[in-house]
């Protein structure tokens, strides 16, 4: 089966805006454990925009939080509270949001995502440790053999970028089909060349294009918010349940109504049959908060390499 996936670097604009929007989390988180987030970045073009809805007692400096992400000193931004119809449901522990949660794990590899993923994910980050700036990878398989790999990266030259995919990935040339900086080289990128948004790379921060997504982001989202964290909780369940009856693959789904704190689905598949894992998994919202310690700043570091497979608690590593 052909399977392809992508992954950005942390220097794309639409990845740029996750992490301004989860340092902004995390700033929240770092002075006050309770606080209700759900901010929005949009940048581009030398500036970027806040929106959204934060309630906290920490003292945020927006500008320098910018800053010292993206480099970028001119910020606006129209943040209020949360909306008391929504903070009625969830001080008394339900759901945040309503939504469709989904959890996957494999066996293909030691991270327990799909393996066009993690090539992609891997060549990625290998490419922005010698090249620090916007860039994409995509890889392209053939029942798992490598066929294409697709590269483009700002200030790098074609023959710099294909010799370190090659020295990288160790193969020949001829091996496989390599298209570095197929349009030409580039030097502007980022928010110079393009604009972004928070929540734009959902199959990205996921599992990459084989395995379905709710449809919620993450970024920017406190724990409170079940798309984000009941999320992490199906990713854990789906590893452990994976572990535990020695499956290849494992999906785990998580559905809940909004200010309600039993879920309305809680099912595991391996594709051929499906089981119910609510008497073996605690999946309340509260709970689920509890059990994976989501209350502490740890949100930008998922915005920067995606959600999955980076040793986070959720991923049983």
């Amino acid at each position: 089966m052909i399977r392809t996936a992508e992954f950005v670097s942390p220097g794309h604009p639409d990845k740029l805006c996750d992490r301004i929007s989860d340092k902004i989390l995390d700033t929240c988180l770092e002075q006050d454990s309770e606080s209700r987030v759900a901010i929005e970045t949009a940048g581009g073009h030398g500036s970027v925009h806040l929106t959204g809805e934060i309630t906290t007692n920490a003292e945020l400096d927006y500008e320098s939080i910018v800053k010292e992400v993206s480099g970028i000193d001119k910020v606006t931004h129209n943040v209020v509270k949360q909306s008391n119809f929504i903070k009625q449901g969830v001080d008394v522990g339900g759901a945040g949001d309503q939504g469709i949660m989904v959890g996957y794990a494999c066996d293909e590899n030691d991270e327990y995502v799909p393996q066009e993923y993690y090539i992609a994910r891997h060549l990625c980050r290998h490419l922005y440790e010698k090249f620090p700036y916007d860039g994409k990878t995509q890889i392209t398989t053939d029942d798992h053999w490598i066929t294409h790999i697709v590269t483009s990266f700002q200030n790098t030259e074609k023959e710099q970028l294909e010799q370190s995919v090659v020295e990288y990935m160790d193969f020949a040339v001829d091996d496989i089909k390599i298209h570095c900086n197929p349009a030409g080289d580039w030097t502007q990128g980022g928010f110079d060349a393009d604009a972004g948004l928070t929540g734009r790379k959902l199959v990205v921060d996921n599992y990459g294009p084989r395995v379905p997504i709710g449809g919620g982001a993450y970024s920017g989202k406190d724990p409170s918010k079940v798309d984000r964290s009941a999320a992490y909780m199906a990713r854990y369940i789906a590893v452990s349940e994976m572990k535990s009856k020695k499956l290849s693959e494992c999906w785990v789904y998580l559905s809940y109504a909004i200010g309600e704190k039993e879920p309305l689905q809680s099912t595991a598949t391996d594709g051929k049959t499906s089981w119910d894992i609510s008497d073996k998994y605690s999946v309340y919202p509260n709970e689920i908060i509890e059990y994976l310690d989501l209350k502490k700043p740890i949100y930008y570091e998922t915005s920067q390499w995606g959600a999955y497979g980076n040793g986070f608690k959720w991923d049983l590593i």
